[in-house]
């Protein structure tokens, strides 16, 4: 790996939040339950945008907050909701956001988790577009079978945190290796929260595939991740294998202006800018297999999209990729197999390329990504088929644990 960056470290933390949020309504989230919406819906907790002020707006409830808010309560109990995630998988961590919440945020929270089995949920009433009400006999009646009082507990009861005004984020690793579909979010008594952020990795049933059909094998939604990479100064590479198409330049890795690039750019003999240097990041795919399809969007990258990429694989077990984490990703170059030679990328577009494994021959578990000189990608989706490879990575134990290593912080 000659003329590679030092591996890259972010001034960012936790290290979770640059994982998929599972219950975004960008992925598919969906609020099945709140005992109550007067102030503001439930609903507003999973939106994909940040929370925004709104001093001097009213509604016919009171002050406007973009946020779940609930009532003052008077009764005994206290306020909670129940959040089926978009992407189903581990949860490695929340962000409890109350954010414009000075006065009104709710003082202690707990979070609760469920896999429940696809079709066994109960069927609870639609809740439309709320405000003013509190849970109806019906929809109370129709949440008790869920029993999610009995639901897993991840984080505790514990106190909320207001900071910055505009920026208050209470964040809470989760340290389990489980599959859960769903969250309840409890909090005591009331009050508001202007988002819940739920981190982590999808989980895919991969003996329902199609074989015929080829898959994302690096999708974050499939439990794709990255596990190394040079730079990301402006965006994390786990947002190129994010769900859907990217929605801005945010959307995506990308990378500080290399110090090293010349005073005056150059030509060689072939007609290509002489510029040093190249940024990478390697990815674990969600499963084995032969990648047959590549694509390298550098969409809403229209002054700082690459000149160029390349993409290698490999082959590692769960105990050479630790190793590699630990050296750096300083794997000898033979171990690495060719994808897709080094190819010329535009700005602003998707490139769609064939893989040079046609054949069908080389099966993979991991990808590296690298670009020259430098500069942002917003999407990369590796299409291919699974492999019965997988045993390479024995299920009967995590396939990795989530921890923060010496020297990186991206291990996820």
């Amino acid at each position: 790996m000659a003329d590679l960056p030092r591996e890259g470290k972010l001034a960012r933390s936790p290290d979770f939040t640059q994982l998929i949020d599972m219950a975004s309504e960008s992925v598919g989230g969906k609020i099945l339950f709140a005992t109550d919406d007067f102030f503001a819906p439930a609903e507003n907790l999973i939106k994909s945008d940040s929370p925004r002020r709104g001093d001097d707006e009213y509604t016919e409830f009171g002050k406007w907050a973009d946020g779940w808010e609930t009532r003052r309560r008077r009764a005994p109990g206290h306020d909670w909701c129940v959040i089926k995630l978009g992407v189903q998988g581990t949860i490695r961590g929340f962000d409890v956001d109350i954010s414009y919440f000075p006065g009104d945020y709710a003082p202690r929270i707990s979070i609760q988790a469920a896999n429940l089995e696809e079709g066994k949920e109960p069927e609870i009433p639609q809740r439309g577009v709320r405000m003013g009400v509190a849970a109806t006999p019906e929809e109370l009646e129709a949440v008790a079978e869920l029993r999610s009082s009995d639901w897993d507990l991840l984080v505790p009861m514990t106190e909320l945190k207001p900071e910055k005004p505009a920026s208050s984020h209470n964040y809470f690793p989760v340290n389990s290796q489980q599959k859960w579909t769903h969250v309840r979010l409890n909090m005591f008594p009331d009050g508001g929260i202007a988002r819940l952020r739920v981190y982590g990795v999808g989980h895919k049933d991969w003996t329902a595939a199609d074989p015929k059909e080829p898959l994302d094998l690096v999708a974050m939604a499939y439990g794709g991740a990255c596990v190394g990479f040079s730079n990301a100064h402006f965006g994390h590479p786990n947002k190129m294998i994010g769900v859907g198409p990217p929605r801005s330049a945010a959307d995506g890795w990308e990378t500080a202006r290399r110090p090293d690039r010349p005073p005056v750019l150059e030509l060689n003999g072939d007609g290509e800018l002489l510029i040093p240097g190249c940024e990478w990041a390697v990815f674990r795919l969600a499963h084995p297999g032969v990648i047959t399809q590549i694509e390298v969007d550098t969409t809403y990258f229209k002054g700082n999209s690459p000149a160029s990429c390349s993409l290698d694989g490999c082959i590692l077990t769960t105990q050479e990729e630790e190793d590699m984490i630990r050296q750096k990703w300083d794997l000898p170059g033979h171990r690495w197999k060719a994808l897709l030679p080094v190819t010329q990328l535009s700005p602003h577009r998707s490139h769609v390329l064939d893989s040079l494994t046609l054949e069908l021959q080389d099966v993979v578990t991991h990808a590296r990504l690298t670009i020259c000189p430098d500069g942002g990608v917003s999407r990369l989706r590796l299409k291919g088929f699974p492999s019965s490879i997988c045993l390479l990575r024995p299920r009967d134990k995590p396939m990795m644990r989530f921890s923060v290593k010496a020297g990186f912080r991206s291990n996820l």
